[in-house]
């Protein structure tokens, strides 16, 4: 082999991107893990139901204990009201439809009503929201003082109740 002769070795990674490809490999390991157990998940409906209401009283006494994180929680709350109002709504508004909303012949197809936003996007959007939210409860940046007048009385120590 001629000195100054480049070879063409595949195999040879620059010792930079070694972290890069092993933290690559291991995202991707994960994503498939989650994806799987997602899969695994989405015909389970009840059991979805009932690990988000673990998740959301998990989180529900955090907050009553901890007696904070008041605008995570107003967060959180106007996020579900949004899920809500496009779990509810039509996936084709009705108004700007032209035509009979209901079949008026046997040979007109019924179309069922068909959601803006599915069960399972429902049900994930609230479980992730109530995750994230469970999580910023434990740092106490998030936890941002509230604003209405009223003295704490945890900050100095007194209770209301005076014998």
């Amino acid at each position: 082999m001629e000195s100054g002769t480049v070879t063409d070795d595949s195999s040879f990674d620059p010792p930079s991107s070694l972290p890069a490809a092993a933290v690559s490999r291991w995202t991707s390991a994960v994503s498939r893990r989650y994806q799987h157990l997602l899969d695994k998940i989405t015909p389970r409906i009840l059991l979805r139901w009932i690990a988000f209401a673990a998740i959301a009283l998990i989180y529900v006494l955090r907050v009553y204990f901890v007696n904070g994180f008041y605008l995570v929680s107003y967060g959180i709350g106007i996020y579900v009201l949004n899920l809500l109002m496009g779990f509810l709504s039509p996936q084709e508004n009705p108004e700007i439809y032209d035509g009979p909303i209901l079949p008026t012949r046997n040979s007109d197809e019924f179309r069922p009503f068909v959601r803006l936003l599915s069960e399972f996007k429902f049900w994930y959007s609230l479980t992730r929201a109530f995750c994230i939210g469970l999580v910023m409860t434990f740092f106490r940046v998030f936890d941002v003082p509230r604003f209405d007048g009223k003295k704490d009385p945890a900050a100095d120590g007194t209770s209301l109740s005076r014998a």
